[in-house]
């Protein structure tokens, strides 16, 4: 892990813009979803992450509460800091949060490139593989 990386809660209108930004750069732009599905009303009352190297956005995430569980998404790291653990980061600052705020289970849509990542942390396959924006996913879950 990167001593130089920071995690944070978004807490202003700035900090979201660069959340914003890495989201447009890997999934509008490399994974080719469209604007509209990616920005999507969750972002309104999502708790978000972003993650720095120095002053540098490099990765973030968000959590939605639900009834008795959070739902994890929108996890994006640059495509050339990949494989630096900003991912494995993020996902502890997330999960984290969760724990402080009473939450006791995680659940999220991997897509099935990433499948990989989130079983190294702890979440479990549940259900069949399907498709959202384009891109196939499985749901995964982990108890926190």
């Amino acid at each position: 892990m990167n001593a130089h990386i920071r995690v944070f809660e978004i807490t202003d209108r700035s900090q979201m813009e660069q959340a914003w930004t890495i989201r447009r750069l890997v999934f509008v732009q490399e994974q080719h979803v469209p604007e509209e599905l990616e920005m999507d009303a969750e972002d309104a009352h999502a708790l978000h992450a972003l993650a720095l190297d120095g002053n540098v956005p490099v990765g973030c995430g968000r959590m939605v509460t639900h009834d008795g569980y959070v739902k994890i998404g929108r996890m994006a790291v640059l495509c050339e800091r990949r494989g630096q653990g900003i991912g494995r980061s993020i996902l502890a600052f997330l999960m984290d949060l969760a724990r402080q705020r009473g939450f006791q289970r995680a659940v999220l849509h991997a897509q099935l490139t990433a499948e990989g990542f989130y079983l190294k942390n702890g979440y479990v396959p549940e259900g069949e593989v399907f498709e959202e924006a384009g891109i196939a996913h499985r749901r995964m879950f982990r108890e926190l």
